[in-house]
């Protein structure tokens, strides 16, 4: 299918997918006319990508774990490091929570004094 289609199927702008494509995280065939041509598993292999996005990881972490990725939400077969880059992840998730948070509270105590 040509990129126009595959946009279609997915949701997902045609700049998005060159993006992404750019980024390694998908692939294409060129046709005779230089055309993208991609399969019916790019399908999947977008929506992986978008929600590894939602989940708010890098397109680098992503480039990481989604050969071990299979399935739409995305589900992962345990591959070497990926747990290990995950947990780092989350971690880091955490870290910027707790940033949040503490100004959050600052900015709170800010608001309440007269």
């Amino acid at each position: 299918m040509l990129i126009g289609e595959l946009s279609r199927r997915t949701g997902v702008s045609t700049r998005l997918l060159r993006y992404y494509g750019e980024q390694g995280l998908l692939e294409a065939d060129r046709g005779p006319n230089g055309y993208r041509e991609y399969d019916d598993a790019s399908v999947v292999t977008v929506r992986q990508v978008r929600a590894l996005l939602n989940a708010g990881l890098s397109t680098e972490v992503i480039r990481a774990v989604l050969p071990c990725a299979h399935g739409e939400l995305p589900e992962f077969d345990w591959c070497v490091d990926v747990r290990e880059i995950l947990d780092r992840e989350l971690a880091a998730t955490d870290a910027r929570i707790d940033d949040l948070r503490r100004s959050r509270e600052a900015l709170a105590d800010v608001l309440a004094r007269p």
